[in-house]
C-alpha cells in the first residue's frame, strides 16, 4: 500500500527530494524523459532495464544504471533484479515506465523494499482493461467509442471498420510480440486473423469502433479527487501514423467539462498519482476517450516539457511528502519530440521529403522538447553512495 498522500502545500518543496529508480524496457523514451524530469527537480535517479545498448545509453539520463530483467513468467527474476537495484542505490521510490513494467511494480510491491509510485494492482488492472474502462467512462459521462471483447460472436456481428488490439495492456508475465499493437481493419472478416493471433499469444482481443479526428490528451496528477497541474495537449503529428506516440503538439485551454468527467472517472477507479487520459476529438468537436495511462510516456514527456513538476509531484505524493501547488500549463505552447518527428517526416513525406523535414525543423525551433536537451541527474551522481540526498530513506 502506498502511504496516504500529504495535503498539497503552497510552500516551496524541500531542496533534496530523495532517490528514485525508474524501470522500463531497454531504450524506453518515457523512462528517459522521467529520469530527466526527476533529475531536474533534484532527485538522484537510477534507471533499471534489461541489458543492452539502451541500458548503456541510460547513463546519459540517470546517475546510476542497473540491469533488471523483464517482468516475465512468475516474476522471480524481475523481483530479484529490482531488489538488487534498490539495495545498490538505496532508493526511496520505484516507478515503472512501460505498461507491463508499471503493472509488475504494482503487482509485486510487497516484495520491493521501497515505496511504489503506482496505484494498487486492482486499480491499475481496471484502468488498463479497455472494455471495463469504456463502461466506467460512459457512466462518468465521457464519450467512448463502441468497445467489445473480441469473441467470435461479437466479431461475427460487427459491421464496418474495426480496430483490433489487446484488451488489457500491462499484463504481468505476458510478452505480446510487436505485431499485436492495435490495428485498423476495413471490416470484421479482414480482422479475423489478427483476433486469432492475439489469442494464440495468450492475450484477449478487443474490438473498438475507430474514431476519426485529432488526437489529444489531458495529463496531470490526480490527488484528493482533483486533477492538478493540468496539461491539455492537441496533437498534430503522431509517429507512426495513425496509432503512434505524439511527436508534435500544442497546449490548449483545459476543457472544464471534460476535466470534471475525467475526475469522476478517476475517483470511481480509486486512482491517484500521474495520469494521462487519451482522447480523439471528432469532427463535431466531441472528445472520445480511447485510453488511460499512469506511467512515463511520450505524451507525458511533452507535458513535462511545457509544465515542469509533474514527475516530481507524483513521486512526492507517493512518499506522502508535501507537494507544491500545481497550476495548469500555459496555453499555446508548442512541444515536440524532434527525433521522432524527423523519422515520421522521412516516412510520410507530406508535400515531399524536403518540405516535410523543413516543416518539422521549423516547428521544433522554439518548441519545448520532451527528451532532447541537457541533463542534470540530481545532486548525487556517485553510484557507491548509499545515503539519499534527503539525509536518509523516508519510509
Amino acid at each position: 500500500m502506498a502511504p496516504a498522500p500529504a495535503p498539497l502545500d503552497p510552500g516551496a518543496p524541500d531542496p533534496a527530494p530523495g532517490r528514485a529508480l525508474i524501470l522500463g524496457p531497454t531504450g524506453d523514451r518515457g523512462a528517459q524523459a522521467g529520469a530527466r524530469a526527476l533529475g531536474r527537480a533534484g532527485w538522484t535517479v537510477g534507471v533499471g532495464a534489461p541489458s543492452g545498448p539502451g541500458l548503456l545509453g541510460a547513463a546519459r539520463v540517470a546517475a546510476v544504471r542497473h540491469e533488471v530483467p523483464c517482468p516475465r513468467g512468475d516474476g522471480g527474476d524481475f523481483i530479484d533484479g529490482v531488489r538488487r537495484a534498490v539495495a545498490e542505490g538505496s532508493y526511496d521510490i520505484v516507478l515503472g515506465a512501460g505498461a507491463d513494467w508499471a503493472a509488475a511494480v504494482s503487482a509485486y510491491r510487497r516484495h520491493i523494499p521501497a515505496e511504489v509510485a503506482h496505484p494498487a494492482p486492482d486499480v491499475l488492472a481496471a484502468a488498463l482493461d479497455e472494455v471495463g474502462l469504456a463502461e466506467r467512462a460512459s457512466r462518468a459521462g465521457l464519450d467512448v467509442p463502441r468497445t467489445l471483447p473480441g469473441t467470435d460472436a461479437s466479431l461475427a456481428a460487427w459491421e464496418g471498420p474495426v480496430v483490433v488490439g489487446c484488451r488489457t495492456r500491462g499484463v504481468t508475465g505476458l510478452t505480446p510480440p510487436r505485431p499485436l499493437a492495435p490495428e485498423l481493419f476495413p471490416d470484421a472478416a479482414s480482422a479475423a486473423a489478427r483476433v486469432h493471433r492475439i489469442r494464440a499469444a495468450g492475450a484477449e482481443p478487443v474490438l473498438r469502433r475507430p474514431v476519426g479526428g485529432r488526437p489529444g490528451a489531458l495529463i496531470g496528477v490526480h490527488h484528493d479527487g482533483r486533477l492538478h497541474g493540468r496539461v491539455q495537449l492537441a496533437t498534430s503529428r503522431l509517429s507512426p501514423t495513425p496509432g503512434g506516440v505524439p511527436v508534435r503538439a500544442r497546449t490548449a485551454p483545459v476543457d472544464e467539462a471534460l476535466a470534471a468527467r475525467a475526475e469522476a472517472l478517476l475517483r470511481g477507479l480509486g486512482w491517484w498519482g500521474l495520469v494521462e487520459l487519451q482522447f480523439v476529438r471528432g469532427e463535431d468537436g466531441t472528445p472520445h476517450l480511447v485510453g488511460l495511462d499512469g506511467r512515463f510516456s511520450g505524451a507525458v514527456a511533452l507535458a513535462e516539457a511545457v509544465r515542469p513538476g509533474l514527475a516530481d509531484a507524483w513521486a512526492r505524493l507517493a512518499l506522502g511528502r508535501p507537494v507544491p501547488r500545481l497550476p495548469d500549463a500555459r496555453t499555446g505552447v508548442r512541444c515536440a519530440w524532434l527525433a521522432g518527428d524527423l523519422r515520421r517526416a522521412v516516412a510520410e513525406r507530406r508535400g515531399g521529403l524536403v518540405a516535410d523535414v523543413a516543416d518539422t525543423l521549423r516547428w521544433g525551433l522554439g518548441a519545448r522538447h520532451g527528451v532532447e536537451g541537457p541533463v542534470r541527474p540530481g545532486p548525487d551522481r556517485h553510484p557507491a553512495s548509499r545515503r539519499s540526498a534527503g539525509g536518509g530513506r523516508s519510509r
